[in-house]
């Protein structure tokens, strides 16, 4: 892992998002970019001159100096944080950066269970999951570590998730992070008999991976929905973060039927982090 970027909007929230930055390049000697984006209106940010021009210097200023001081943070001792700012709010430009400065992951900070469930509809930061193409971890509080050594990665093992797998797989593999599998079971007319779901498992690993070394990392868990059944086997093995496919401009509920994937992420304590299908 090479580059962070960390879109900041001065708030609470996007200074977890930092720390938790701040915590992973140390750890894996990454440069960290610091991302901000003005809300300005185009009349201000293209005047020549009059009173518009002299708003717009003098906003672009103040901007300029929070930023600097919202960056003058003590855990940010020993990481090399390069600043940008962009004069547009216009989330698609946080991929945009993120492909120009071949960046390896994006760190978000969110509200509690309140404010995230906004992360579906229409947020800043599902504008931003939506549109990047690296995975984006979401924090919703402080952390006191970025120690994600078990890892539960969420998924209906159809052959589209192979791909978001795969790249969740070399991710934590980098971070030496233990990945485990999970198949929710449920019951009525989405019940699968055990040989059922060893099967679709089996086609699934050999498709990824081309045997069944993994098999042993795959788990299937019964409960009454598919979210309760994530959270639910995600207390019980002590998990540090949840992996989710998304299918992009769809959003996650494509992947989870209905609001499920919105739910995860509302109800959930446990960072989560997004990979594109």
């Amino acid at each position: 892992m090479k580059k962070i970027i960390v879109p900041i909007d001065f708030s609470e929230h996007s200074e977890y998002a930092l720390k938790t930055a701040a915590l992973m390049a140390k750890k894996y000697k990454a440069n960290l970019l610091a991302l901000h984006m003005l809300e300005m209106s185009d009349i201000m940010l293209t005047a020549t001159e009059g009173e518009q021009y002299q708003k717009a210097i003098f906003f672009l200023k103040l901007a300029e100096q929070k930023f600097e001081t919202f960056l003058d943070k003590p855990y940010l001792d020993g990481v090399k944080v390069i600043p940008i700012v962009k004069h547009f709010k216009v989330f698609s430009e946080v991929n945009d950066v993120a492909k120009k400065e071949d960046a390896d992951l994006i760190v978000m900070g969110s509200h509690g269970v309140s404010g995230f469930k906004e992360f579906f509809v229409g947020s800043n930061t599902e504008r931003v999951v939506r549109n990047a193409e690296i995975p984006v971890l979401v924090v919703k509080h402080e952390l006191a570590n970025a120690n994600f050594d078990q890892v539960l990665f969420a998924t209906n093992f159809d052959n589209e998730n192979v791909e978001p797998y795969l790249k969740a797989s070399r991710l934590f593999e980098k971070m030496g992070s233990e990945l485990t599998l999970l198949y929710v079971n449920l019951p009525n007319e989405n019940f699968k008999s055990s040989v059922e779901i060893e099967n679709i498992i089996a086609e699934f690993l050999m498709a990824a991976h081309g045997n069944l070394d993994k098999l042993n990392a795959v788990a299937y868990h019964a409960d009454y929905t598919v979210e309760q059944g994530i959270l639910n086997y995600a207390n019980k093995i002590g998990t540090d973060i949840i992996a989710i496919p998304t299918h992009g401009r769809k959003g996650v509920t494509h992947f989870f039927a209905g609001s499920i994937g919105e739910d995860i992420a509302n109800h959930s304590e446990l960072p989560v982090i997004t990979f594109k299908i």
